[in-house]
């Protein structure tokens, strides 16, 4: 069972959705998955939702999602060292990149970095990966979010844009595990949907489709997706699935490897990474994507 660590004083709500504790040691596993009793248990289409009360947040619910958002506390030493000589290598790498890229427009160690060592990406022939890692209730992946969309209208045939949840806490994977659902079941659509829920939910200091207990959060999500127009039994068959596991795993692995910090985040073509910040704003990211993809397209 998931269990939500102790609540602790947030003090600052809306700063930068940033990572709170290293990731563990040891080799990726799919989190936790709500029990079988829980999806037999689970509302079907012929039966009502779960009570209000079933769904209601908990102090440590809330006081977990306002830490999660909040928290910029570092990783360990042994973790700043190991992303310290990756830096190092970055910059090394980054003088002999510079001029392949789009020149006097964009700065590498200031606008983007190079990632060393490159990471695969899996789109077809002739294609450039552009990948952003989000989390359904970071703030600033919700308010980028209609950025995005008008890029998506817009951006390069060649570009295949690729979307992958950070995995950090234990909130991170229960916001994943809902999006990799959606997809499963054929509705990628209401990921916009669950964006704008999840942070109503947190403006009005609700438990953001997630609860206290795996089985909660399997509640909530499902109840979600019901009335939304998705069967509750084809929910709870994909909620847990194959596909749905190795998902996790992946985008488990893409945070540990990208050594993810921060999110939005934005890699092109596994070997470029970005935020707005660097970027400048909003308007110059998609600007810096499209000229890192051009740059990779060429090649």
């Amino acid at each position: 069972m998931i269990r939500y660590v102790a609540p602790v004083a947030a003090v600052m709500l809306l700063c930068a959705c940033s990572r709170h504790a290293p990731a563990p040691a040891a080799p990726a596993t799919a989190p936790a998955s709500p029990t079988a009793s829980a999806a037999d248990s689970a509302p079907t289409a012929a039966q009502p939702a779960a009570p209000a009360a079933e769904s209601a947040p908990s102090a440590a619910v809330q006081s977990e999602t306002e830490q999660a958002r909040a928290s910029q506390e570092s990783a360990g030493a042994d973790s700043d060292s190991h992303e310290r000589s990756d830096a190092s290598l970055e910059q090394i790498a980054s003088a002999g990149a510079a001029g392949q890229l789009p020149g006097g427009k964009w700065k590498a160690g200031t606008n983007y970095d190079v990632l060393v060592p490159a990471q695969p990406t899996d789109v077809s022939p002739g294609k450039v990966e552009v990948m952003e890692v989000f989390w359904l209730a970071c703030p600033h992946c919700y308010d980028l979010e209609p950025d995005v969309q008008r890029w998506l209208k817009s951006k390069p045939a060649y570009v295949e844009f690729v979307r992958v949840p950070v995995m950090w806490q234990p909130m991170h994977r229960a916001h994943a595990r809902l999006f990799y659902t959606l997809q499963a079941v054929g509705r990628p659509d209401l990921v916009g949907k669950a964006f704008d829920t999840i942070h109503q939910d947190v403006q009005n200091r609700a438990a953001p489709l997630v609860g206290d207990s795996d089985e909660t959060t399997f509640r909530m999500q499902q109840q979600f997706a019901v009335q939304n127009g998705v069967s509750a039994d084809d929910f709870a068959k994909a909620y847990n699935s194959f596909s749905v596991n190795n998902d996790l795993d992946r985008a488990e692995e893409i945070t540990q490897r990208y050594h993810v910090t921060g999110v939005p985040f934005f890699a092109v073509n596994g070997k470029y990474t970005t935020d707005v910040e660097k970027a400048g704003n909003e308007n110059k990211l998609t600007q810096l994507l499209n000229d890192l993809a051009a740059s990779e397209h060429r090649h």
